[in-house]
C-alpha cells in the first residue's frame, strides 16, 4: 500500500469515528429529552378570580325630555296691550302679571254694571213692603186674590232682577281683572309674540307666549314589545327578579356624559303602537339646574330587574369560536381549559354569563395568546378597573392570602386523585 492509499483510509476512519460519536451523543440526548421538556418554564398568565353576584339587569331607551307643566298664555279680552311686565326667557311664578291691556273700556262697563245693580237693589224693598201690605189685605179681602198674586210676582222679579244685575256687575269685574294677563302655572317664560300697541283679541289661537316648569321633567321613552316579551319570559323563568317598587333610570345625555341625578318610572302605557310596535314609556327626573331642556334627546338606562348567581367577565377574555358562540380561557388545575358560555349577553363593559362557569374560576385576562389549551402554566391574580377596563395585580398581601385559601381549598381534591 502506497502513501497516498494509508492517508485515504486514516481520513474515511477518522470520519466515520466522530458520526459514530455524534450519534452516540444525540443518543444520550434522546433520553434525556422529556426531563428537558419538563425543566422548561410553564408560561404566566394573568387571571381574575370569578364569583357569582346579583346583577342589575338594564337596558337603554330612547327618549325626549317633555316639560312637566305646560301652559300657552293667551287674552282672555280683547284690546291694545299696554305694558309687558316680565323678562323674556326668566323664572315667573303662578298668578304673576305677564301683560297688561288698556283697561278704561272695562272700567266703565264695571262702573254701569254697578250702577244697575244698586237699581235693581233698590227695587226690592218697595215690592217687598207693598207683597207684606197686600198679604194682611188679601186676609181680610180687601184686595183681590189677582192683586195679591200680582204683588208676589213684582217681588220675585225685582229679586231676579238684582240676581242679574249682580252677575252682569262680576262678569264685567272679571274682564277688567283679565285685562292684567297673569301666569298660569310658575316655570320658565318663552320670548313675547308681540309687543306692547299691539292688539289682541279674546281667545285668540296664536299664544302671546308659553310657560315650561322645568324644575323637574317627563322623559317619554319607548320600548319595543319584543324586549318587553323577552322581559317577561326571563321573570317567568326565574332568571331574573323583577324589581320592586318605582324603577330608577340614570339618564344618558346627547353628549355622552351621565346625569347626575336619579329618575323614577312613573308609568307605561296599556296598548302598543300598531303603526311601530312599541309601547310608550314616561319617567319624571328632578331638574334643578335645568340642564335638561324640553325637546332634548336623551338615552334612558332602565333597570328591569336582577339576575341572580351571575358571572360578569370583561369583554376582553371572551372570544368566539368558529361557530359563532362565546368562549373563554380558564385555568382549572393549573392547565388552560376553554370554556364555552351559553347564553352570554353584553352586559355594559362586560359580558353576562349564567352557565358553565363556577364560584372560584380563574379566568385568564392577560396572555391568552400564548398558551393552549391544555397548556401547563403558571397565575398571577389581578383585579380589573371596572371604570377604566385595566388589568392591576393584587397586592402582595392580598395575592398570597388568595393562594393560601386556594391551596386549602385544592388540597382535599388532590388526596382524593
Amino acid at each position: 500500500m502506497n502513501t497516498q492509499s494509508t492517508s485515504k483510509f486514516t481520513t474515511t476512519f477518522a470520519a466515520a469515528a466522530a458520526a459514530a460519536l455524534l450519534l452516540s451523543l444525540a443518543a444520550c440526548k434522546g433520553g434525556h429529552g422529556d426531563e428537558a421538556a419538563q425543566a422548561m418554564p410553564r408560561p404566566q398568565v394573568s387571571v381574575l378570580t370569578l364569583h357569582p353576584q346579583a346583577v342589575p339587569l338594564t337596558t337603554e331607551l330612547p327618549g325626549r325630555v317633555v316639560a312637566f307643566l305646560e301652559a300657552e298664555v293667551r287674552p282672555q279680552v280683547s284690546g291694545i296691550i299696554e305694558q309687558r311686565l316680565f323678562v323674556e326667557g326668566g323664572e315667573v311664578k303662578a298668578g304673576q302679571p305677564l301683560y297688561q291691556i288698556d283697561a278704561a273700556s272695562y272700567r266703565a262697563a264695571l262702573d254701569a254694571a254697578g250702577a244697575a245693580l244698586q237699581r235693581a237693589r233698590a227695587a226690592i224693598p218697595a215690592a217687598q213692603a207693598k207683597a207684606d201690605r197686600n198679604q194682611d189685605l188679601i186676609k181680610q179681602n180687601a184686595i183681590s186674590r189677582q192683586d195679591y198674586e200680582e204683588s208676589l210676582d213684582a217681588l220675585a222679579q225685582a229679586r231676579a232682577n238684582a240676581a242679574a244685575a249682580k252677575a252682569s256687575f262680576e262678569a264685567a269685574r272679571i274682564d277688567l281683572d283679565r285685562t292684567s294677563i297673569r301666569a298660569p302655572i310658575s316655570g320658565r317664560i318663552d320670548r313675547s309674540a308681540l309687543t306692547p300697541g299691539a292688539l289682541v283679541s279674546a281667545n285668540q289661537s296664536a299664544p302671546l307666549t308659553a310657560i315650561h316648569q322645568i324644575d323637574r321633567v317627563n322623559i317619554d321613552l319607548t320600548q319595543s314589545s319584543a324586549s318587553l316579551l323577552d322581559l317577561r319570559e326571563a321573570i317567568d323563568a326565574g332568571r331574573v327578579v323583577s324589581a320592586n317598587g318605582g324603577v330608577p333610570i340614570q339618564l344618558k345625555l346627547e353628549n355622552g356624559s351621565l346625569y347626575p341625578l336619579e329618575g323614577k318610572l312613573e308609568f307605561g302605557e296599556s296598548s302598543v303602537a300598531t303603526s311601530t310596535g312599541t309601547y310608550a314609556l314616561r319617567a319624571v327626573v328632578p331638574n334643578p339646574r335645568r340642564v335638561l331642556l324640553p325637546g332634548m334627546y336623551v338615552r334612558a338606562i332602565v333597570e328591569e330587574g336582577a339576575v341572580q348567581n351571575a358571572y360578569l367577565l370583561p369583554q376582553r377574555a371572551v372570544s368566539r369560536n368558529v361557530r359563532g358562540e362565546a368562549t373563554a380561557l380558564f385555568v382549572r388545575g393549573g392547565k388552560v381549559e376553554a370554556v364555552e358560555l351559553a347564553n352570554a349577553r353584553e352586559h355594559g363593559n362586560n359580558w353576562l354569563v349564567t352557565q358553565g362557569v363556577r364560584d372560584g374560576d380563574a379566568l385568564i385576562v392577560e396572555g391568552s395568546q400564548m398558551v393552549r389549551t391544555g397548556d401547563a402554566v403558571t397565575t398571577a391574580a389581578v383585579t380589573l378597573d371596572a371604570a377604566t377596563g385595566k388589568v392591576r395585580p393584587l397586592p402582595a398581601g392580598a395575592a398570597d392570602a388568595k393562594a393560601k385559601a386556594e391551596a386549602n381549598t385544592t388540597a382535599p381534591q388532590a388526596n382524593r386523585s
